[in-house]
């Protein structure tokens, strides 16, 4: 599945983990580096290096908050809004390249989401 998202990645200049970021910021701009990082299940320090990737591509900017410099927001740039109308088909050049049609891929998810939930479960027996 990488190997397929990397040849279609390549057409917008991202790698998988840049892209998922992206795809996170476009569904929510304005996050902070703490609320994306628990969206992405990635620690600040796998992170902090992909946004630098991302800012010196001119994707977003990261700006430290006045009130709180600890605290780092996200924000897309209007290339990387333009980004997301270039990156739309890329779903269904993923479901095309691997032969899933529509009820495979919500099957998919939905079991992928169990995964990821059970995995945070505390109470294993």
């Amino acid at each position: 599945i990488m190997q397929r998202y990397r040849a279609i990645l390549e057409e917008i200049d991202l790698t998988y983990p840049q892209y998922i970021t992206m795809m996170a910021l476009w569904e929510n701009d304005g996050q902070t580096v703490n609320q994306l990082g628990g969206k992405l299940y990635l620690d600040n320090g796998t992170l902090t290096p992909l946004l630098k990737r991302l800012e010196g591509k001119s994707l977003l900017t990261r700006t430290r908050s006045k009130e709180d410099e600890r605290v780092v927001k996200i924000q897309l740039t209007a290339q990387g809004v333009q980004l997301k109308e270039k990156a739309s088909c890329i779903p269904m050049q993923i479901f095309e390249a691997l032969k899933l049609d529509r009820t495979d891929m919500v099957q998919l998810k939905s079991l992928a989401e169990k995964i990821v939930n059970n995995a945070g479960d505390t109470n294993v027996e």
